[in-house]
Parts: structure tokens; sequence; C-alpha cells
């Protein structure tokens, strides 16, 4: 007359956790792992992005300028002479009228000038000029030198 009950439940409605039951957690470790060797992939590849022309620039200690919001334009001195704006190479007679083209109605940001320290002085001097001459006020020194003021 007496009752028997089984061990576990009775007839399915209880919970089963076996091997065909999906898992309701989201692990959310290997996502964080993903996302922090991706952050390390672009902190090593972002400095890789930076295009120029290749030139040796002299050295020094200073104070570094602020960077501005906008991509800077630089123009670069080779030590054989060659002039370019960013990576395209321009005749130095050329250079305040592709500036001017390049700015449309005005550029009121600095232009970073390059040069390598193996060129003329005079060459340098005749950039800055042309440069002047095509109505830009602000120019900057790139140099490749340590961090901090004397």
């Amino acid at each position: 007359m007496g009752m028997s009950v089984k061990a576990g439940g009775g007839g399915g409605r209880g919970r089963r956790r076996g091997k065909h039951m999906p898992m309701s957690e989201i692990n959310v470790t290997p996502m964080v792992d993903v996302m922090l060797v991706l952050l390390i992939i672009f902190m090593v590849a972002a400095p890789l992005l930076q295009t120029g022309i290749d030139v040796n620039l002299p050295e020094s200690k200073g104070q570094e300028i602020p960077t501005p919001k906008k991509d800077p334009l630089a123009v670069t001195v080779k030590a054989n002479g060659d002039v370019y704006i960013g990576d395209t190479q321009v005749q130095l007679d050329e250079l305040a009228t592709k500036l001017k083209a390049i700015a449309g109605n005005g550029y009121d940001e600095t232009i970073f000038v390059r040069g390598d320290k193996g060129v003329n002085y005079g060459t340098v001097m005749e950039v800055m000029s042309r440069i002047n001459q095509g109505g830009f006020k602000k120019l900057s020194f790139v140099l490749n030198g340590e961090k901090g003021g004397t």
C-alpha cells in the first residue's frame, strides 16, 4: 500500500543536465583575451602606419610640440635636395603653388619642415622662403631627438 518515490525527479518535468542541454551562461573570458590581443596588435602597428619620405633627421633636445588635430602637412627635403609634399615629389619652383592648391581656402595649421641632416642649409632656407611666399606663416622643424627640455 505504500507509495514508492524515485530518486531524481518525477516524469521528466524536473531539470536534467545532460550532454544535449545548451549552456545558459556566457563565458566572457575568451572575448576579453581576444580584445587584449587586438589592442596590443594595434598599439604595435599604429606607429608603423605613419608614412613619409625616409630622411636622416638631425637630433636635438627640447620639448615636443602638441600634435595638431588634423593630419599635419609635411614638406621634406632629402639629402640630394629633392623636395616632397607628403609623399609627392615637387619642384622647388612649384612648391608655393602646390601648397596653395592643397590648402584651398587657407591653412591655419603648422607646416612641418623635415630636412635631412646632410642637406645644404641654403636649400632648407630656400624651401622655407618658398613656403612663406605662399602665405603660410606657421612653420616648424621636425627633429629626431630626446624628449625633455633643456
